[in-house]
C-alpha cells in the first residue's frame, strides 16, 4: 500500500494534469489551518483568478475514513473561507463519492476518478475500477491481541512510543508489537519520528476502522433484573460487590456515557467485569433474566486489554474513551448519536 507522502504527491501531480490551464503552482504539505493540519495545500491561478485546493489524504477511501475526512475538512472550511477543500485516497467508490458531493466537497483518487466543482471549474470522472485493491484485510489488525496495541495507541493518540514501551503497555510480545506497528505503518495510520518512536498520524481513520470491524457483542453478555430502579446509586454497589469479589470491572454503554454526561437517562447497566458474574450476582440479590428484560448487563470481556486503561470517574471505573465509542457506535439504544457527541466533547480525534 502507498503511503500518504506518496499518495500525497501524486495527487499533487494529478490536480496539475486535471487543471492544464492553471499557472503559478505552489504547494505546501502538513500545513497548519486553524485546529487542524492539512496534508496537502496547493495555490494556483486559473482564468485571472487566485484559488486555494485544500487536500486532506485518506489510507482507504472507505466510506468510515471518508466521513471523518468530511468532518476535518468542513473545519478547514470554516478556517478558511476562501478554499476548495478535497479528499484524496487511491481509490474513492461510489458511496464515497456520494457522502463527499452530499457535504459539497470535491475529491481525487489514483485510479482515475475525480470531482472538482468551484466556480468556472466542473470536472467530473467516476466509475474507475481501484488500481491497488488491498490483498491484506483489516482482520489481524483488530484481532483481540492486535486491539491491545490499537487500544493503547488511541488512549494517548499524541504520544510516540518507543516499540518496546508499546508491547509493555499493551502486555503483548515484541514481535506482536512490531506487526501490528508494521500494518500501522502500511496503511499511514502511523509514523515513526527520528529516534525510531511510534506515533500515530490518524488516529481517526484507526478509530473509525476498529469500530467498523468491532461490535459490543463480541463480549459475552450475562443479563440480571435489578431489585430496584437502576441508579447511580446502584452503580455505586455494583462497584462494591465486584471489589469484594476482587474481580476487575468497568462500566460502559449507556452506564459508562452518564458518569461523562450526567444529563444523560440511565435505562440499563452495562459493566464489563472479568471471571464468573455469579457470585457478584448473588452479592446484590439479583435474578437472571433476558437480554429484553434484564435491567444489568454484564459483558465478560472478549480479551483482557478492554479494560485497559479504565479510570475513575466520581468515584466509579468507566473504560476508556476509545473503548466506550467503539462500544457505542454499534448500541441499538441512540449508542451512535451518543459516541458522536462523546467524540466532540472529550476526544480530540
Amino acid at each position: 500500500m502507498l503511503k500518504s507522502a506518496e499518495v500525497r504527491r501524486q495527487v499533487g501531480q494529478r490536480l496539475r494534469e486535471l487543471l492544464p490551464a492553471a499557472t503559478g503552482w505552489q504547494e505546501s504539505a502538513d500545513s497548519r489551518i486553524g485546529s487542524q493540519t492539512a496534508d496537502l495545500v496547493s495555490r494556483f491561478r486559473l482564468a485571472g483568478q487566485d484559488h486555494t485546493v485544500v487536500v486532506e489524504v485518506s489510507s482507504l477511501g472507505q466510506p468510515r475514513q471518508i466521513r471523518a475526512s468530511v468532518t476535518r475538512l468542513n473545519e478547514i472550511r470554516r478556517e478558511l473561507p476562501g478554499a476548495h477543500p478535497v479528499a484524496a485516497a487511491v481509490y474513492i467508490g461510489p458511496q464515497s463519492a456520494r457522502i463527499l458531493k452530499n457535504n459539497g466537497l470535491g475529491f481525487v483518487d489514483l485510479s482515475g476518478n475525480c470531482y472538482l466543482a468551484f466556480e468556472n471549474v466542473l470536472i467530473e470522472k467516476e466509475g474507475k475500477r481501484n488500481v491497488r485493491p488491498s490483498t491484506r484485510p483489516l482482520r489481524s489488525l483488530f484481532a483481540p491481541r492486535a486491539t491491545r496495541v490499537v487500544r493503547v495507541l488511541l488512549i494517548e493518540p499524541a504520544r510516540a512510543w518507543r516499540l518496546e514501551e508499546l508491547g509493555k503497555a499493551a502486555g503483548v510480545s515484541l514481535g506482536h508489537s512490531y506487526n501490528v506497528v508494521k500494518r500501522l505503518e502500511e496503511l499511514a495510520w502511523a509514523d515513526r519520528d527520528a529516534d525510531q518512536r511510534i506515533r500515530l498520524s490518524k488516529p481517526a481513520d484507526l478509530l473509525e476502522a476498529w469500530c467498523e470491524s468491532y461490535t459490543y457483542r463480541a463480549n459475552g453478555i450475562t443479563s440480571y433484573l435489578a431489585p430496584e430502579r437502576v441508579t447511580r446509586k446502584f452503580m455505586g454497589e455494583i462497584a462494591r460487590a465486584a471489589a469484594g469479589a476482587g474481580r476487575p470491572y468497568a462500566f460502559t454503554l449507556n452506564a459508562g456515557a452518564t458518569l461523562l454526561v450526567p444529563s444523560l437517562r440511565l435505562p440499563t447497566v452495562h459493566c464489563y467485569l472479568e471471571g464468573d458474574s455469579t457470585p457478584v450476582a448473588q452479592a446484590l440479590g439479583l435474578r437472571p433474566a433476558t437480554e429484553a428484560d434484564g435491567t444489568l448487563h454484564i459483558l465478560e470481556p472478549y480479551d483482557r486489554g478492554v479494560l485497559h486503561g479504565a479510570y475513575e470517574k466520581g468515584g466509579l471505573k468507566v473504560v476508556c474513551l476509545p473503548q466506550l465509542y467503539a462500544d457505542l457506535v454499534h448500541y441499538e439504544r441512540r449508542g451512535r448519536e451518543q459516541a458522536e457527541h462523546l467524540r466532540r466533547e472529550a476526544m480530540s480525534y
